[in-house]
């Protein structure tokens, strides 16, 4: 069989001449300008450009934190431009992801707790809640710090259970915003270490930082600039 005339897998995200605009009439702010971009399933890409580029608001399109002012986002192949506030949330909920450089961890619950909350919204059951949490624990290393608040756990390990808080519901895609920039080196390359593992695993991520060595832990570098793509290579 000639494998050069297989297909790539439809794209897990594609956005098509994306426009993003802040600010006023008079005063606008171009974020993202007709920017073509798609992220297959089983991708490690990182986007990566100076403060004001577009990277941040590129995530948070891609997050359904946003949405687009022209052209379109299809998630899965559908195109969720014409979503609702709800729809969105059930996306949100189900397929995706995410890991901020703030862990946003509740103080007053613990990590098994925190894990739980997203399988809260989506309605699982309280006992498999439980289980699913346990086993999210365990693929990031800390079955042993799962009854304690985030108060008693160190920085690295807080970004820990939010990766597993993110993986919980098993998304189609984990978006990760500068997720070591508060984190000194060694803790840095524990969390990048695990990152490359779950894409080992399958699993698809996209993650935005200002720092290139985080950058090469990727398959992918994507550089923005002036709301632009500059340039898109596969570095491994």
């Amino acid at each position: 069989m000639d494998t050069s005339q297989q297909k790539n897998p439809p794209p897990v995200v594609e956005l098509v001449e994306a426009v993003k605009v802040y600010g006023t009439e008079e005063s606008p702010v171009i974020a993202l300008n007709h920017v073509h971009f798609k992220v297959y399933p089983q991708e490690f890409v990182a986007i990566m450009g100076t403060s004001g580029s577009g990277k941040s608001t590129m995530l948070n399109v891609l997050g359904t934190l946003d949405r687009l002012d022209g052209g379109q986002y299809l998630f899965e192949g559908h195109n969720i431009e014409h979503f609702d506030d709800m729809q969105l949330s059930a996306l949100r909920s189900h397929k995706i992801g995410f890991v901020f450089q703030s862990f946003h961890l509740l103080p007053n619950y613990t990590a098994l707790e925190n894990i739980e909350l997203p399988m809260v919204y989506a309605k699982v059951p309280k006992t498999e809640r439980r289980a699913r949490a346990e086993h999210a624990l365990a693929r990031v290393g800390l079955m042993d710090r799962g009854h304690h608040l985030p108060t008693q756990l160190s920085g690295g390990q807080q970004q820990r259970v939010s990766i597993a808080r993110a993986l919980v519901n098993t998304p189609s895609l984990l978006l990760a915003d500068e997720p070591t920039g508060a984190l000194d080196s060694n803790t840095t390359q524990e969390i990048l270490n695990i990152f490359k593992q779950l894409n080992q695993e399958g699993v698809t991520i996209v993650l935005v930082t200002h720092d290139l060595e985080v950058g090469k832990t990727s398959r992918r570098i994507v550089k923005m600039k002036d709301a632009r793509i500059l340039s898109d290579e596969i570095v491994r």
